[in-house]
């Protein structure tokens, strides 16, 4: 899937930011988009903003290689400026040493900022199915709520099911109430039929035959209508009206979808 090429510095330079927020990158071990991970890392980096990363057990998260390297990358994968943000971003301090999800002292309160990559590699599914993460979304989603709310959550992709899996006592889901966006169906049903004659199943994150994205989330939420698309290939994000809650499509809205984080983070020092 084609990504927008935009250079970073057009968004966001260093020392903007008005407020210095403390992020978190919640992730799986492996299998992560390289594009919806770097790009709003690096532009947070630019804003001058507190990083954090957290896995499972504390493993440094790798994101998909099939997105950085080989045929697939130069086809499908992370454009060229992205991988150079990539391998940047993996040697520093916080992917190489992340903090570990499963850890019974481990909350997600310390941070203004919780962000859900996404990802079509089957690892994904260690953050996607964990019923910790549901655990510590299912509490920490509703300090996002307008109009005192002063969290915020953003899911890209497949980021999106995790919070439509973290469903409460009831069997609600955290975004139940919620406008949100994902992976359009028509997107991963086109981009998984041209590319199954030699990668497989693997843009079917549970496997061949698998309920598509969209449908999953429309299923978590209250009414279809929540849910907002659009094929355009640029920028698309999704900001509830309810909670401060960011959601966006595929990794050419990640430009976008750190710029529109940045803002409603800022938003906060001008509400009295």
């Amino acid at each position: 899937m084609e990504e927008a090429t935009i250079d970073e510095a057009s968004i966001v330079s260093p020392g903007t930011s008005i407020t210095t927020a403390k992020v978190l990158f919640m992730m799986a071990d492996y299998g992560h988009d390289p594009t919806e991970t770097a790009v709003p890392y690096t532009v947070f980096k630019n804003a001058g903003y507190e990083i954090k990363f957290a896995t499972e057990a504390g493993k440094a998260p790798q994101c998909d290689k099939k997105m950085l390297e080989g045929i697939t990358q130069k086809i499908f994968g992370a454009k060229r400026e992205v991988v150079a943000m990539y391998r940047k971003m993996v040697l520093s301090s916080e992917v190489q040493h992340p903090l570990a999800w499963w850890d019974a002292s481990f909350s997600l309160d310390p941070f203004d900022v919780v962000v859900l990559p996404g990802g079509h590699d089957k690892g994904v599914r260690q953050i996607i199915d964990s019923a910790r993460v549901h655990e510590l979304m299912v509490d920490y989603f509703p300090k996002t709520r307008k109009p005192a709310g002063r969290k915020v959550v953003a899911a890209i992709c497949h980021g999106v099911l995790v919070l439509a899996s973290s469903k409460d006592v009831e069997g609600r889901s955290v975004i139940r109430e919620c406008l949100t966006t994902t992976l359009p169906a028509k997107m991963e049903q086109a981009v998984y039929l041209a590319t199954c004659p030699f990668l497989g199943d693997h843009y079917k994150t549970y496997g061949a035959g698998s309920e598509d994205t969209e449908k999953t989330v429309i299923r978590a939420l209250g009414h279809p209508a929540q849910f907002k698309s659009s094929l355009n290939p640029g920028g698309f994000i999704v900001e509830d009206e309810k909670y401060n809650y960011i959601s966006a499509r595929y990794p050419g809205d990640a430009y976008l979808f750190a710029e529109e984080i940045i803002k409603l983070i800022e938003s906060f020092s001008r509400i009295q």
